[in-house]
């Protein structure tokens, strides 16, 4: 487990907001409270997740990211690193799209999938706890493991926000998923415009308006470089 690392106090436009969050991460497969959240989080959106039929493949290398409030989980994300033809079944993205990433692994770009994702909707700010989660995936996955890009399965509903509120780009039609009982589109992000959009508008939470976007709610680059030291 790395240390459970408190950000920094926000800017003053935040100061009214949470306690500082306290984000952590390890390696294995999704479980206890970060699996309830998930389980509860999903279950709101008439999504059927279990222990068991959550995952494709073998969980041990990936990285289970949180967020706690307090003593609550308030977010979690799961970040899986690309080993196809290693033995490790690839990626849960490749069970409906695993044409569309096969093209990518043929141009040998190193593919990394987030899932898992969940944020409680009882958080203070869910917008500030997405942001850093995401960010610490990010860390995690191109900036230690050098992946170069991003791929993740979102319900049609959902493809407008992460568009708008991430960049990603939808690469498919919906396709009925059989792990959640419900249709997925493929999306996808290069690391590095990733990269350029927290360089440009981390740690500034008063331009959400002027980046139409969630990342200014990231980490400033002070923040980011401990964050990155302290991870294993």
């Amino acid at each position: 487990m790395t240390p459970t690392f408190a950000a920094p106090p926000a800017p003053r436009a935040q100061t009214l907001a949470a306690a500082p969050l306290a984000l952590s991460s390890d390696f294995g497969g999704l479980d206890g409270d970060a699996l309830g959240l998930v389980q509860r989080r999903y279950g709101d959106r008439g999504l059927q997740v279990s222990r068991e039929r959550y995952s494709s493949r073998n969980e041990d290398g990936d990285i289970v990211c949180t967020a706690r409030d307090g003593d609550r989980i308030v977010g979690t994300l799961s970040v899986r690193f690309d080993d196809d033809g290693q033995g490790g079944g690839g990626l849960n993205a490749d069970l409906l799209f695993r044409e569309e990433l096969g093209a990518w692994r043929a141009q040998g770009i190193r593919l990394c999938e987030f899932g898992g994702l969940a944020v409680d909707k009882h958080s203070h700010e869910p917008k500030r706890v997405l942001a850093q989660i995401f960010h610490l995936g990010y860390l995690h996955a191109h900036r230690r493991a050098r992946c170069e890009r991003l791929v993740i399965e979102v319900n049609p509903r959902h493809v407008a926000f992460y568009r708008r509120c991430l960049g990603f780009v939808p690469h498919t039609t919906a396709r009925h998923n059989p792990r959640v009982a419900a249709p997925a589109v493929l999306m996808s992000i290069d690391f590095a415009t990733v990269r350029e959009q927290i360089a440009r508008w981390g740690g500034q939470p008063d331009a959400l308006a002027a980046a139409r976007s969630l990342y200014p709610l990231a980490w400033d680059e002070a923040t980011e470089a401990t964050m990155l030291a302290r991870l294993p």
